[in-house]
Order: structure tokens, then sequence, then C-alpha cells
């Protein structure tokens, strides 16, 4: 086995959100790596999760006021100045798929697998 694997999975691991005030259970982004926080802790070091499905706050719009529904599969995006931060405006960072749908224009929580 490799004598320099510093971590046995990698999925879980303590490092500081880019964007600040993430709570426990909020998506987030650590440079370009999308995660959720496992912890919280605002701007400050916690453990994220890199891998997994997690229940998020997903809007349906594709950018900026343009509505887009959301089906299952789709990509989706983080986008920090958005409320929810999810969506599939193609100007943030990739951020995951789509297990559910959400109407054009709304905001549902949905699953999303995280990662690419």
């Amino acid at each position: 086995m490799a004598a320099n694997r510093t971590r046995a999975q990698g999925r879980q691991i303590p490092l500081t959100p880019t964007d600040g005030g993430v709570l426990s259970g909020d998506p987030c982004l650590i440079g370009q790596v999308p995660a959720v926080s496992l912890n919280g802790g605002g701007a400050v070091s916690q453990v994220i999760d890199r891998a997994g499905v997690y229940a998020l706050s997903v809007k349906g719009v594709v950018s900026g006021p343009a509505n887009s529904a959301v089906a299952q599969g789709d990509i989706l995006y983080y986008n920090s100045a958005h409320t929810p931060k999810i969506d599939k405006d193609t100007g943030g960072v990739r951020f995951g798929y789509a297990m559910g749908t959400v109407v054009s224009g709304a905001t549902s929580t949905i699953d999303v697998i995280l990662g690419y």
C-alpha cells in the first residue's frame, strides 16, 4: 500500500469554507470543491463532507431571473450570491446532480448528489 496516503477516504475532512456564515447542513465550497458542512462553525475550520447525497434547498432558475425547472439528473451549481445557493445557473461552481424535481421559478428541498 502507498505510504503517502494521509486520509483513509478523504471524504470528511477539516477545512475552511470559502464563504463565511456556513451552518451545519449548509452547502459550501472550499475553493472549487463542493461540500456540505457537518458541524457549522461560520468562517472557521470545520468538518465538511465532499461526497454523498444531501437534502438541499434548490431553486428552479438557470441564469439571473430566467426560470427553468430542475429535473432528475440535472447538473446543479453553487452560486454564493443567490438564495438559495444551489440552482442551474452555470455562472457558479459545479456542485452536483439533482435527484428530485423543482418547478420552474420555485424553491424546493430535494436530494442532491455531491460532486461531478
